[in-house]
């Protein structure tokens, strides 16, 4: 088994605001990211994929095609977007990274797999210091 990753980053704001909570709730859980005015990050998405290699290819899968499905299917979707309003399939989402995550990897499996893949991981950097990642477990 041989794992691949692709990066591409995008730009977008958000703001973590829980509509049943009070305020003073929100910011004392959330703080400056519940900005009523938003936030915005420069985040880095990383998808791994894992695979036998093609011994007609020598690939897993072609990283171009990866490329291609990660742009179509979340970074030309989410890129400088308002996570909270622009985002169709991210509405009534609250959208914290460990949530972006899940949504991503939701868009990203089947076309993964169409590629002749398999999704092994989602790594989302928010900033250089916080990122989470998802095994879709």
């Amino acid at each position: 088994m041989i794992y691949i990753e692709r990066t591409e980053s995008f730009s977008a704001a958000h703001q973590l605001f829980n509509p049943k909570w009070t305020d003073e709730q929100n910011d004392a859980v959330f703080g400056k990211c519940a900005n009523r005015a938003y936030h915005g990050h420069n985040f880095q998405l990383t998808v791994v994929v894992k695979g036998e290699v093609n011994p007609d290819t020598g690939f897993v899968l072609n990283l171009v095609d990866l490329k291609q499905v990660m742009m179509e299917h979340v970074v030309d979707r989410v890129d400088h977007k308002n996570l909270n309003v622009d985002v169709p399939f991210l509405l009534g989402v609250l959208p914290s990274t460990e949530n972006l995550a899940i949504a991503f990897w939701a868009l990203l499996q089947q076309p993964i797999a169409n590629l002749g893949g398999t999704l092994h991981c989602i790594r989302l950097r928010e900033t250089d210091k916080n990122a989470v990642e998802y095994y879709g477990e």
